[in-house]
């Protein structure tokens, strides 16, 4: 269909930069309305689903096929996620989840079992309660304090901060090595916002014991299956297609150039970040009516250009993004060397009470789970601090552990996968501190990929510049902007930015359920400066 024919139908062609969660999202949302809009999806990988990707593995030696490499899972109120999961046959299994953080006796400390770390720092956990409630309070004022001062405001100890408090945060919020920068707001709403959380606040032991969480389908397969009913829906998806330039923005049109993208060719084969290389012919010079942005902040100054306002300059320069890369590999031995991956009772603190006694009891495999669940103390999620800097760490995932198409669980024919042959990821973070990183003890034979992620460092300023600086971008330039980044680093979050974006051209919020319709609600406020009102189109 040529430009001339989509201006005589009178739709309006808007094109999505980025295949990811979110310009997935908001082309679903968008498709809902055939006769409205002409949708076109650009995305510079072979494939769509962004961060969410999978890839495959021996099944003969792993005891699967695949693996999500990317995305992982969530919590169980990311109802956007699991809806369109849901749409295409696919869902997300429970886990009940298993933490390890630190190392030895002066270090370690689980959600599974008592520890003498949290025995040493109950004072400071339970006052890490009482401090939860003064922020919600006081909101936004200390909100946007930095962590790092938070602790030091309520005179918290050094050591909790950097052996209990960082390392939680790091892992589940995917902060890095900016923990400590980040703002009180996204500490407290990640124990108390029900729209948020991931997991309840214990005033005995900080993290509950064995909290649900879930672990996602076949990444890979979902949004193939979620591509091919966009395409039939009539969404122009363009994989291997690179968004040179944004040349022009006005009130009517937005002019920006494209090239064929191959993201294999020149790709380095060392620890170096991957490449990519531009291929065929020329750019291509194109014109639509509305432009969704859903890639990474600064990508989009970068495809602004000099188009950027300086609001746009101001604002999507205030996120902060950092070089990590996840070794995903097979080595017990390195794994073993610097986690504690199985249990050690002198790492486990005596009972306090009945409760203690039976985490004790299911840690050491001696009584078994609820609801199916094998028992036993076998973490998914770990953590590693430098003893040359403990605000700085590495985190890591035993695959095998953690999702479910490894879990043993579910077929009782199936004998348990051997210790050696379990899959692991290794993630560096941060790549200016790459002299403290463990890498190079990875056994290289043992490695199975590797990969670059381009991450959000959700600093306080973060929460001053960016966040209540959405509301002044969107729909400015027939120009809006959709990522977990516009507010808090998860694939739910995604999910809703892209559907915002969505309703702001006009398309419906289809309702399915009265809490991720509350999620929405907040969302497009915050973002995009508007009220929502059921049965109500953004025009």
């Amino acid at each position: 269909m040529s430009s001339e024919e989509l201006l005589k139908d009178g739709r309006k062609k808007v094109v999505i930069v980025g295949g990811g969660a979110a310009g997935m999202s908001c082309a679903a949302t968008l498709s809902q309305h055939p006769q409205k809009y002409h949708v076109t999806i650009l995305e510079r990988m072979s494939v769509v689903g962004g961060q969410a990707t999978s890839i495959p593995i021996d099944a003969d030696r792993y005891g699967t096929s695949w693996l999500n490499d990317g995305v992982q899972g969530g919590s169980p109120v990311f109802k956007h996620t699991f809806n369109f999961f849901k749409r295409y046959g696919h869902e997300p299994e429970g886990v009940k989840l298993q933490v390890a953080f630190g190392q030895g006796k002066d270090s370690f400390w689980t959600n599974c079992f008592p520890s003498p770390l949290v025995d040493q720092f109950s004072g400071d956990i339970r006052k890490f309660g009482h401090v939860l409630k003064i922020i919600k309070w006081t909101m936004p004022v200390l909100g946007i304090v930095p962590i790092r001062i938070m602790l030091r405001m309520f005179f918290f100890s050094k050591d909790f901060g950097d052996k209990m408090v960082f390392p939680l945060i790091a892992l589940f919020l995917g902060t890095g090595n900016q923990t400590a920068n980040v703002s009180c707001a996204i500490l407290e709403r990640l124990f108390d916002d029900p729209n948020m959380k991931l997991w309840d606040y214990d005033p005995e032991t900080l993290l509950p014991n064995l909290p649900q969480m879930v672990t996602f389908p076949h990444l890979e397969k979902f949004y193939g299956d979620w591509a091919a009913d966009l395409k039939s829906k009539g969404v122009d998806i363009r994989t291997n297609t690179d968004v040179t330039a944004i040349k022009s923005r006005s009130k009517k049109r937005v002019v920006l150039s494209t090239a064929p993208f191959d993201p294999e060719k020149g790709k380095p084969t060392t620890s170096e970040q991957s490449g990519g290389e531009h291929i065929g012919p020329e750019s291509t010079t194109e014109t639509f009516d509305n432009l969704v942005m859903c890639v990474l902040a600064d990508d989009a100054l970068k495809l602004l250009g000099k188009t950027a306002t300086w609001r746009e300059k101001f604002v999507l320069g205030g996120a902060k993004f950092f070089d990590d890369i996840t070794i995903t590999h097979s080595d017990s031995k390195y794994f073993q060397e610097n986690y504690e991956t199985h249990f050690n009772p002198e790492l486990c603190a005596k009972p306090k009470n009945k409760q203690q006694e039976g985490q004790i009891a299911f840690a050491k495999n001696e009584q078994k789970g609820q609801d199916g669940e094998p028992s036993g103390y076998r973490p998914m999620y770990y953590t590693h601090s430098y003893p040359e800097d403990m605000q700085k760490i590495e985190m890591a995932f035993d695959c095998t552990n953690y999702q479910h198409q490894f879990r043993t669980d579910h077929d009782a024919d199936k004998p348990p996968i051997p210790y050696d042959n379990h899959v692991f990821q290794s993630i560096f973070l941060d790549k200016t501190h790459s002299d403290l990183w463990t890498i190079d003890k990875i056994d290289s034979s043992k490695i199975i990929e590797r990969k670059w992620w381009h991450q959000l460092g959700h600093r306080w300023q973060h929460y001053v510049r960016v966040v209540p600086g959405m509301m002044f971008l969107n729909g400015k330039n027939n120009t809006f902007f959709a990522g977990s980044w516009t507010l808090v680093n998860m694939h739910e979050m995604a999910c809703v930015s892209g559907i915002a974006a969505a309703y702001r051209l006009g398309a419906e919020y289809e309702k399915f359920d009265d809490f991720a319709e509350d999620l929405f609600k907040k969302y497009l406020l915050i973002s995009h400066g508007v009220r929502y009102k059921p049965g109500k189109k953004q025009q």
